[in-house]
């Protein structure tokens, strides 16, 4: 028998529901190529950062007017600059050059501080030729004088800037950390897609310096667990037209088809192909291949929400029962060696 992995995401065809997740492999043109080669369906390049753009062109005019004030003859010094290729110049580039490359869907990532600089960029993605796009929306919610309401009708306010401002489809990666997730979801789908969860970077602390660390830790199989669940919940209450996507602790065969069970039409990996290279692509696919011909699938169609929860037995372990649950699952190292 042969296993149909074809999927729809976002509105594009894709020949695989694995995606390549933002990386540095992603942003790389060889490994970008090798990732497609291995049979992934689509790529997210890594995040343009509004703030880098920023930075980049404070630094530069305050170099280009150091000394000016003291001594104004030094400026005929300098060259004329008629062009400089900045942080968000060669991010565009490498989008246009990976998209000239590859066959599958280029998707570029968007990271933005302020309301124009998401539909500003967006517009230039577009122009620059990507499949989609996907906003990363990543914040901590410090300023106690910031309500709930209000930061999520700034999300709300950009996410439909953006939409408004390009024709490409369009999705926005989510943090976990909204008060009411469900809500906010059902109001955010105006996007097209929701990608579940971005993970939050959390900072260390060096104990003879002081100094906080800032460190990238790879994702691990057991975080997987609460994009499941929120994915299970949301899937019939969005329904079929809204993309979405399962990412973070998507390692193996089978954390890609708990996401597809649950209602993902796509899974997203990036730790997992940092640690073992872009080829394991083929052997998470082969996982899964495997898997669905033993239990006669013969599609990812088939086989996408058969575990929501519309379709289990007892939804509710999605949502309070399983904190019971699971509490009661609990035995000692005791009771383990007398059993």
């Amino acid at each position: 028998m042969t296993v149909d992995l074809r999927t729809r995401y976002l509105g594009l065809e894709l020949r695989s529901p694995i995606v390549a997740s933002s990386s540095p492999l992603t942003g790389d043109l060889v490994s970008a190529k090798a990732l497609e080669d291995a049979g992934a369906g689509a790529i997210v390049l890594p995040s343009l950062f509004e703030e880098e753009i920023l930075n980049e062109e404070i630094e530069l005019n305050r170099a280009l007017e150091a000394g000016s004030e003291q001594f104004a003859e030094a400026l005929g010094y300098f060259p004329g600059i008629d062009r400089f290729a900045g942080i968000g110049d060669q991010y565009l580039a490498r989008l246009e050059k990976t998209k000239n490359t590859l066959t599958i869907p280029v998707i570029a990532s968007l990271n933005a501080a302020t309301t124009g600089g998401w539909v500003r960029y967006a517009r230039l993605m577009q122009d620059a030729g990507a499949d989609a796009l996907e906003l990363n929306l990543y914040h901590v919610a410090a300023d106690p004088s910031m309500t709930a309401v209000d930061r999520e009708d700034t999300d709300l306010e950009l996410i439909a800037a953006v939409r408004a401002a390009v024709s490409i489809p369009l999705a926005v990666k989510l943090g976990p950390s909204y008060s009411a997730l469900a809500n906010f979801a059902s109001r955010a789908v105006g996007a097209g897609g929701l990608v579940l969860f971005n993970r939050f970077y959390q900072p260390d602390l060096d104990l003879d310096t002081f100094d906080v660390i800032n460190k990238v830790a790879l994702s691990h199989p057991s975080e997987l667990r609460m994009p499941l669940r929120w994915i299970a919940i949301l899937r019939p209450q969005l329904g079929a037209g809204v993309g979405l996507a399962a990412t973070s602790g998507v390692h193996s065969g089978s954390d890609a088809i708990k996401g597809l069970l649950v209602g993902a039409d796509v899974v997203m990996m990036a730790s997992a192909v940092l640690r073992n290279g872009a080829d394991h692509v083929r052997t998470v696919e082969g996982e899964m291949v495997a898997w669905m011909t033993e239990r006669e699938y013969e599609s990812v169609n088939q086989m996408r929400g058969s575990a929501s929860a519309a379709t289990v037995e007892n939804p509710t372990a999605f949502e309070r029962a399983n904190y019971v649950a699971t509490l009661h699952s609990w035995s000692s190292p005791q009771e383990l060696a007398s059993a």
